[in-house]
């Protein structure tokens, strides 16, 4: 079987270097559907929409030859192939954030839905320290969970599920999105059954108050701070 033909910049500047591992299609939004914990195949091609199985496995090929994602085999009775990035697809956090707060500004073209990792990634990049209500919060998104732990100005995401957490919120990734990026208030949400609050309501109150994107809190004028597509989650 003939070896598919790596293309590569020939440069030896230290971007060009890095998009000669990251730089194919899909590459970075596969690091981004991993970046908060390991995921099967089946729930990798959820979160990304219109890829292909050959293309999203030849790509899974290539992270691993690269050394960013590994593979791995649930034990029995599962026995499933698992992905998850190495430390070195780890330390593409950043990359992933700057990114996202960059393509913020660029005009919305779909009218899709973000994954819930996209989502979670466009909550690190607009968070504001200065905002931060120090606690920690269980989310249950589309029946997936997600620990999220803000501490000494910084917010920190992993999936799985969290012993006491101060708050939960149990909802669909739309609302999520609606709320946090100050659509409409909590209320609003769990009047129309979209969303369920647990824990201290006063912890839970000030969640949205962190995700500073201005203009688009509930009760100002319509479209204001959309400017360029910057808001409400657009930059996952």
């Amino acid at each position: 079987m003939a070896m598919p033909n790596i293309r590569r910049y020939d440069d030896p500047c230290g971007i060009a270097r890095a998009l000669d591992v990251i730089g194919d299609r899909w590459a970075l939004l596969v690091v981004r559907e991993l970046i908060f914990g390991p995921k099967r195949f089946v729930q990798l091609r959820s979160g990304l929409h219109g890829v292909s199985p050959n293309v999203l496995s030849q790509r899974l090929r290539d992270l691993e030859d690269a050394g960013i994602v590994r593979r791995d085999v649930l034990d029995p009775p599962a026995s499933v192939a698992i992905y998850e990035l190495t430390d070195r697809g780890q330390a593409l956090e950043p990359v992933l954030l700057a990114l996202g707060r960059w393509g913020s500004r660029e005009p919305v073209t779909t009218s899709g839905e973000l994954s819930v990792n996209a989502l979670l990634v466009a909550l690190k990049t607009v968070f504001d320290p200065a905002a931060a209500a120090e606690a920690t919060f269980a989310l249950r998104v589309d029946g997936g969970w997600f620990r999220v732990t803000v501490a000494d100005n910084s917010i920190d995401i992993v999936r799985g599920r969290t012993e006491q957490p101060a708050v939960t919120f149990d909802t669909d990734v739309a609302t999520l999105r609606s709320v946090a990026f100050g659509r409409e208030p909590l209320t609003e949400a769990e009047r129309g059954g979209r969303l369920i609050v647990t824990g201290d309501r006063r912890v839970a109150e000030g969640f949205p108050r962190m995700f500073a994107v201005p203009g688009t809190r509930f009760g100002t004028a319509p479209g204001a701070g959309l400017k360029h597509g910057l808001g409400a989650g657009d930059s996952g």
